[in-house]
């Protein structure tokens, strides 16, 4: 599975450097020099157009300035505009703490109240103020599930299960209190 790292921004002066909207948490290891990365015009990061590798990245003013071997000029990198860059999920080292998650190992888990009722399966994972899990049911309606302990009590993702205690009135609005 392709894990989304970043998207190419505008270019950055006149020798091949862009801005990197970043979208992990561990830029300086995904933008270190020599890595490489998938990139494509897709969101998803399923279906990359090509590689690049990392010749230099530097922070200035808060944000990430990166050059790509082979890009050398502004024209070569405005045609790298927008394109999402990715890796693949087997070269992100394993989490050291047993609570955390990355969103690719929670989507697609199969979800149940502590009951043992199904409620769905995680589509998305958004990330606000509060991290939301999006819970689809097979009726198609959308579940945002707060992933806080005191909701999510289990997750198993080897066994493909994610427990749920919901409040009233979070599954279904008529129960609210």
């Amino acid at each position: 599975m392709r894990v989304i790292v970043g998207r190419i921004g505008r270019p950055h002066g006149i020798r091949g450097e862009v801005v990197i909207g970043v979208r992990t948490d561990e830029p300086d290891l995904r933008f270190t020099v020599g890595a490489t990365l998938s990139s494509g015009p897709t969101p998803d990061g399923d279906n990359p157009s090509g590689q690049l590798t990392v010749a230099s990245a530097r922070w200035h003013s808060g944000q990430l300035l990166v050059t790509f071997a082979g890009i050398t000029d502004r024209t070569a990198a405005g045609e790298l505009t927008g394109s999402w860059l990715s890796v693949d999920s087997s070269q992100l080292p394993a989490t050291v703490d047993p609570d955390e998650f990355r969103d690719h190992e929670l989507i697609g888990l199969s979800v149940r109240t502590s009951a043992g009722e199904a409620v769905g399966v995680v589509t998305d994972v958004l990330h606000y103020g509060q991290d939301l899990l999006v819970v689809r049911p097979p009726d198609g309606r959308e579940h945002l599930v707060p992933f806080v302990k005191a909701i999510v009590p289990e997750v198993d993702v080897a066994a493909g299960l994610l427990v749920i205690d919901p409040p009233p009135g979070l599954l279904d609005p008529a129960q609210a209190e």
